[in-house]
């Protein structure tokens, strides 16, 4: 066999092979072909390996500017919002009924180099994403950067038709998507968070800092409750035509917000579904004015001031003629009127008589102790400032007595109320729940608290309040109407009608109060829309379902329990022995009563 082996090579005689001979007749050297084929494989080995070195390098500097270092701060963003949602706490109701949660989920970005066919992509993703813009879309796809986001938060179908669509520069990152299992309920007091996840209303902006901290929020909302009353206002708001509606329930030893809403609402998990202004707050950011429901803290302040007693009582035979203003009565009595009687039958005429005897300043006084001249200081953002006047003239103190000339928020209203009812005592609403009753800052005696129920119970049971009753509940209440000031003048045919109540009145529990904004009478209330005919029957109903929800069964006889029989009707002679002087100072104030 010839070989052909360059001349030359050596010929070691212990590896020489006497059958393989040189094209010139030498012997071939077998052990250096075998250094030559191995350097030759470690050479292309070598090669090979700093190649896919290369190669990995490549990749893994892709992915680092891709994740860490790209062009754009957007990612970097993303993933501390990511990781704010993550960590960021559950909002429960009392009971522990998920109201807020962060489940994890997939954002969809883009990389606009990658993009082949922006037209292309931009038409198939708006098949997929009907709200966003396809030219919008077409110029984030051409966009000179390395990222850009498409939607946030897929759902898993919206996800799976992205992939499905199989186009290069399309990507998905992890990403935490704030989610409200109850949609509107307790929309106005969870809030919601934006798509970053910072809190930007309600309860999760107030709670902000603490929630994404991890720190769960316990509210003192029952949300079984709160779906009684969702129903009921928006019932009545829809049966009456109402522009909007509130209503709030408040614990009467505790001061805790049992329930809370405000309509119109909107879902948190689509706010851009509903108009902006369904997110404003009427029961803790709407200032009213809230009527003859301010009868209430009048009578008790005078009680309370000893300027009256339960005994005394004004005339109200005809209107009173104020410089140019003109107070009279919605349904006038025309005779003189008992304490009691002017809030059964809630005589504007003599509340404001007993106003001027309590005077402007013990009349600011106890409106500041009861927090109705300042914001309320309930957990939320969102909160009134009340409108009072200014100057506070004799005339201002007249019709603020009855509920004209200051407006207030329906959680003051209602916490007010409750200081009214529950012996005396203030305590300030919170949305927090507690394991404990509060303290709170007495405003009224428990005498004068006691005196007040039993009116309030009579109002219900005889006066203005009658639709508001639930046999066997011993419930007692205040009804309220005001027109709307609009344009500095007072409008007939806008009114904002209301009901104050509580339950049972021989030892209150709750207080309820209910709002209907411009509601409009239907044949069922004889077209009138008061307080009386639209609120209390709404409130009504809210009681007569949530007691049994609470183990509070009906009673009989309770009125029995209620140990003050209140004078009504008595002659004139034995009233104006207990006036308190009423009838001396409306002369030295040169007050007619025409």
């Amino acid at each position: 066999m010839k070989a052909s082996f360059a001349a030359g090579d050596a010929w070691p005689n212990r590896n020489a092979d006497p059958s393989l001979e040189a094209e010139d007749g030498a012997p071939i050297c077998l052990e250096g072909v075998r250094k030559r084929v191995l350097e030759t494989a470690r050479s292309r080995l070598a090669i090979t390996a700093i190649f896919f070195i290369l190669m990995f390098a490549v990749t893994v500097g892709r992915l680092v500017e891709l994740s860490v270092m790209g062009a754009e701060a957007g990612p970097r963003v993303s993933r501390h919002a990511s990781a704010q949602m993550a960590g960021r706490a559950d909002i429960t109701d009392r009971n522990g009924v998920i109201l807020a949660t962060s489940l994890p989920s997939a954002s969809l970005y883009a990389d606009p180099k990658q993009i082949m066919d922006p037209v292309k992509a931009a038409a198939a993703l708006t098949r997929i994403f009907p709200d966003i813009d396809r030219a919008q879309l077409v110029e984030r796809l051409t966009a000179p950067t390395r990222f850009e986001w498409i939607h946030r938060h897929l759902t898993p179908s919206e996800q799976q038709a992205v992939n499905a669509l199989g186009m290069p520069g399309l990507s998905f990152k992890d990403d935490y998507r704030r989610i409200y299992p109850h949609n509107q309920m307790a929309a106005h007091v969870v809030g919601l968070t934006d798509v970053d996840g910072h809190g930007i209303a309600g309860a999760e902006l107030e709670f902000d800092e603490s929630l994404k901290k991890g720190q769960p929020l316990r509210l003192s909302i029952d949300v079984r409750l709160q779906h009684i009353v969702t129903e009921e206002l928006l019932a009545a708001k829809d049966e009456f035509r109402a522009l909007g509606a509130a209503a709030v329930v408040l614990d009467a030893d505790t001061g805790e917000v049992a329930a809370l809403v405000s309509l119109p609402d909107f879902d948190p998990n689509a706010p851009a579904a509903t108009p902006a202004d369904n997110r404003f707050n009427r029961v803790t950011k709407g200032v009213f004015e809230m009527g003859s429901t301010f009868k209430l803290f009048t009578i008790a302040t005078a009680l309370e001031a000893g300027v009256t007693t339960i005994r005394g009582g004004y005339d109200a035979s005809k209107p009173l003629h104020v410089a140019h203003y003109t107070i009279s009565d919605y349904h006038p009595e025309k005779r003189w009127l008992s304490v009691p009687e002017i809030l059964v039958h809630s005589s504007n005429i003599g509340a404001a008589q007993m106003a001027l005897d309590i005077g402007t300043p013990l009349q600011r006084q106890y409106l500041s102790r009861l927090g109705l001249l300042r914001p309320a200081s309930v957990e939320l953002p969102e909160l009134g400032i009340p409108l009072t006047p200014s100057p506070w003239r004799e005339i201002n103190t007249m019709t603020v007595s009855y509920g004209h000339g200051i407006a207030v928020t329906p959680i003051q209203l209602a916490a007010a109320a409750g200081a009214v009812v529950d012996g005396g005592v203030l305590r300030q609403p919170t949305l927090i729940a507690h394991d404990e009753p509060s303290a709170g800052e007495r405003v009224f005696s428990s005498q004068t608290s006691r005196l007040m129920r039993t009116m309030m119970r009579q109002v219900v049971r005889d006066g203005t309040g009658t639709k508001g009753d639930v046999p066997g509940y011993l419930v007692g209440g205040k009804t309220g109407t005001s027109e709307k000031l609009v344009d500095g003048r007072y409008v007939h045919d806008k009114r904002v009608s209301s009901f104050v109540g509580s339950f049972p009145m021989d030892h209150p529990r709750y207080v309820i109060f209910a709002l209907l904004d411009e509601p409009k009478g239907d044949r069922s209330t004889f077209n009138f829309a008061t307080g009386g005919w639209v609120a209390a029957p709404l409130v009504a109903r809210v009681i007569r379902r949530m007691a049994p929800l609470y183990g509070l069964a009906p009673r009989e006889n309770i009125d029995d329990r209620l140990d003050e029989r209140l004078p009504t009707r008595q002659k004139p002679d034995v009233l104006a022995t207990h006036r308190g002087g009423t009838g001396a100072k409306l002369q030295g104030r040169q007050l007619a009563a025409n």
